[in-house]
């Protein structure tokens, strides 16, 4: 019994390492990526952790790219008037002097677009950000259908139509 137990306690702690992966760029520290898992031919995903700026001086997260992506913006979300509103960060996020920006459902996030394959809960799925300052990392966002803690976006209370994608320049189901 005191070797099931044992063998269940050290199971349950090295699962708890494998969850947490870190990077590091220049003075940016990257917590926990994770992407959204999608359904089959969803165009989209998102993308999201933390970043954390240990340095003096602001950077911007400015371009990324995936292999299982055929583009990556960065996006926000707000609610204006009563309707959630997403727009594109065309001059990419910035991310201050000795600040932590959070990346997460209904807020700021990575868009992953043009899909070419479903991302399915359990994997691991690589994607290089490039900061102005730091340079580039490349990452490994763990595919999850929710993160503990956080859950999905709450679409309970929202309307179908009140979605406005005015400001966004891109079409995910367009094809160039």
């Amino acid at each position: 019994m005191k070797k099931l137990f044992a063998a269940a306690l050290a199971f349950t702690v090295l699962s708890g390492f494998a969850q947490a992966h870190d990077f590091k760029v220049g003075d940016l520290e990257i917590h926990h990526p994770w992407a959204k898992a999608t359904l089959p031919n969803q165009p989209v995903g998102g993308g999201f952790m933390e970043i954390v700026n240990t340095g003096s001086k602001a950077d911007r997260l400015v371009s990324g790219t995936a292999g299982f992506a055929g583009e990556v913006q960065f996006h926000e979300m707000e609610m204006n008037d009563g309707v959630m509103k997403m727009r594109q960060l065309a001059d990419g996020l910035e991310i201050p002097a000795g600040a932590t920006v959070k990346l997460e459902p209904g807020g700021l996030h990575i868009m992953f677009m043009k899909l070419s394959e479903p991302l399915k809960e359990g994997e691991m799925k690589e994607a290089t950000l490039t900061f102005e300052k730091a340079g580039e990392v490349t990452v490994e966002f763990a595919v999850q259908s929710a993160r503990p803690g956080e859950g999905a976006m709450d679409h309970s209370k929202m309307e179908q139509g009140e979605m406005d994608h005015s400001d966004m320049d891109g079409d995910a189901h367009h094809a160039d």
